[in-house]
């Protein structure tokens, strides 16, 4: 879990992903055949194929940005104002710790609204719903000392430390790191690649599947796989007919969310695959939200595509939880895909 620990624990908004990027080429780099950095930064894999001839190019996603904030303002008190980037629920951003990436070192700082405490709020004050545009950057500076430290336009990450919890583990930015973890360990473990591989670490997926996008043109793949979370939503007050995943049921495979309808037979070989490997599994619908495979199916003639998912709870907070096993599980039949995936049925007729 360490390596995960690290990913998670590292600070990447959409458009700042640059210290994901060197732990990713880090892992990757000595068994690629390939490798790349596009002009979005997009960091791009390549591994050849073991035997096959005229492979078909498979394209594996998985983006390596969080949910975050960048610095829009600083006041005469030295508070930060902040945009948004990626979608965050108000709700959650109360009281929080967070990381602004400065001139020369991180800085912590606490993020809360500019609210009136408690103690001296009226109804209509304890009635006043949240908005992001409410909230502040507390860096107990003085106003010269942060504007000499910290631009305008400076990253804030959430600030969260990597935690093993039962059989789960919890942090900020779970969504997505599991899966670039996963698509890490998948390409290591994989003992033979039916496809030419390209395993893409994308950027910008959290403000519209942007990386995913423009990568793919650049790799112009035949068919291709999405690595992320999903909302495992088996928690008190959701119908069970609306948690899409639960925890623990294993890899997620993904029929289809608001961005991409999966190929049916990709659909097909990745549960003939689990079944034949004794992979836990459970399908999934989402009805809102989408992944990297909703950019690489539309581009030039469209592309086969499929997304394996990690159940996770508590999606977009600070303490994302997923099962270590569900993990393990979708480690294991993407690298049976690498093995295998070539004997999918490409069919639509």
């Amino acid at each position: 879990m360490e390596l995960l620990k690290e990913l998670c624990e590292c600070s990447g908004v959409p458009g700042r992903e640059e210290r994901l990027r060197e732990i990713v080429r880090r892992e990757l780099e000595p068994i690629a055949d390939e490798l790349r950095v596009d002009g979005m930064g997009n960091l791009i894999i390549k591994k050849n194929a073991s035997a096959e001839e005229n492979p078909k190019k498979l394209m594996l996603a998985a983006h390596m940005d969080e949910i975050g904030f960048v610095v829009s303002h600083i006041d005469k008190q030295g508070l930060l104002r902040l945009v948004p980037l990626g979608g965050h629920d108000p709700r959650n951003m109360v009281a929080q710790r967070v990381t602004v990436a400065g001139t020369e070192k991180d800085h912590t700082g606490l993020l809360y609204p500019g609210v009136k405490p408690p103690h001296i709020q009226t109804e209509a004050d304890r009635n006043k719903k949240l908005d992001v545009s409410d909230f502040v950057v507390d860096l107990y500076m003085s106003a010269d000392d942060v504007k000499e430290e910290i631009e305008i336009g400076a990253m804030v990450t959430l600030q969260r430390d990597f935690a093993e919890i039962g059989n789960g583990v919890s942090c900020k930015a779970m969504d997505n790191r599991i899966a670039v973890y996963v698509m890490i360990e998948a390409v290591k473990r994989a003992e033979t690649f039916a496809f030419e591989t390209y395993p893409v670490a994308t950027v910008q997926e959290e403000i519209g599947l942007r990386g995913a996008t423009a990568s793919a043109f650049g790799v112009n793949p035949d068919v291709g796989v999405a690595l992320d979370i999903t909302l495992a939503a088996d928690i008190p007050g959701i119908p069970e007919h609306e948690q899409v995943t639960r925890l623990g049921e294993g890899a997620a495979i993904k029929i289809q969310d608001s961005s991409s309808i999966s190929h049916p037979g990709l659909v097909a070989r990745m549960k003939t695959l689990a079944k034949e490997r004794d992979i836990k599994h459970q399908m999934e619908i989402l009805p809102r939200g989408g992944t990297d495979a909703g950019g690489i199916q539309r581009i030039r003639a469209g592309v086969p595509v499929i997304t394996l998912s990690i159940p996770t709870r508590y999606v977009h907070t600070s303490i994302e939880l997923a099962d270590k096993d569900d993990i393990e599980a979708t480690v294991q039949l993407l690298a049976a895909f690498l093995e295998e995936g070539h004997r999918t049925d490409w069919d639509m007729v």
